[in-house]
């Protein structure tokens, strides 16, 4: 549950920052960027693993880059899902997505993953 606190806090932010660097990416108020952060993590733990095998032979042509397009749809399923939050279009999708995943890097190398059970 900790880890999962965790996470949406770092997600929080990176959303945060998404909607002060990429044009198209807003939210209302702080309690819908919050909603927008727990939205986003049970969207990438339920739905995302379904979308990533689906379209797996077009991530191996691309090399990888699709997953940009699936990182941004599900920032754009949690916007459809929340009204405080809203992203307009694709590129802004992308972008919060790229944002919101450079925040979680630097989140991951400077606080650690924690040590996983061996």
């Amino acid at each position: 549950m900790l880890r999962f606190i965790v996470q949406a806090i770092v997600t929080a932010l990176g959303l945060w920052l998404s909607a002060r660097v990429v044009p198209g990416v807003d939210f209302t108020s702080t309690g819908s960027l919050v909603a927008a952060a727990v939205i986003l993590g049970l969207v990438n733990a339920i739905v995302r693993p379904i979308m990533v095998v689906l379209t797996l032979p077009l991530t191996i042509v691309t090399l990888g880059l699709f997953l940009l397009v699936v990182n941004a749809a599900m920032i754009g399923l949690t916007a459809w899902f929340l009204g405080g939050f809203a992203v307009d279009g694709l590129w802004a999708g992308i972008g919060a997505a790229v944002v919101t995943g450079v925040v979680s890097w630097i989140a991951a190398s400077l606080f650690g993953e924690g040590e996983r059970a061996r």
